[in-house]
């Protein structure tokens, strides 16, 4: 195994984090800024509100996105799992 092939996978894993997480942060923030509006407008100043909101927002995101997100997982490892025998020569 050569230092290009450890950087080459830490590089592709790191990249499939953002992938994955990136509808769920997504979801998090526009909802908390949205409802941060919200509580600008009406003088609301609870700190718990927002809270509710980013949880069914999360929620709804994985519920969504986690077909897509499973097979984005799945086809990581697998290659990763398929580089194996390519790694031991």
């Amino acid at each position: 195994m050569t230092d290009q092939t450890v950087i080459d996978l830490g590089t592709r894993a790191v990249w499939v984090a953002i992938e994955i997480s990136a509808p769920i942060l997504a979801a998090a923030l526009i909802t908390g800024v949205l409802v941060s509006i919200l509580q600008a407008a009406t003088q609301i100043q609870e700190q718990t509100l927002s809270f509710v909101p980013k949880i069914l927002m999360i929620t709804l995101a994985m519920i969504l996105c986690g077909p897509w997100i499973l097979q984005t997982m799945m086809g990581f490892t697998t290659d990763l799992f398929n580089g194996i025998p390519g790694v031991t020569h």
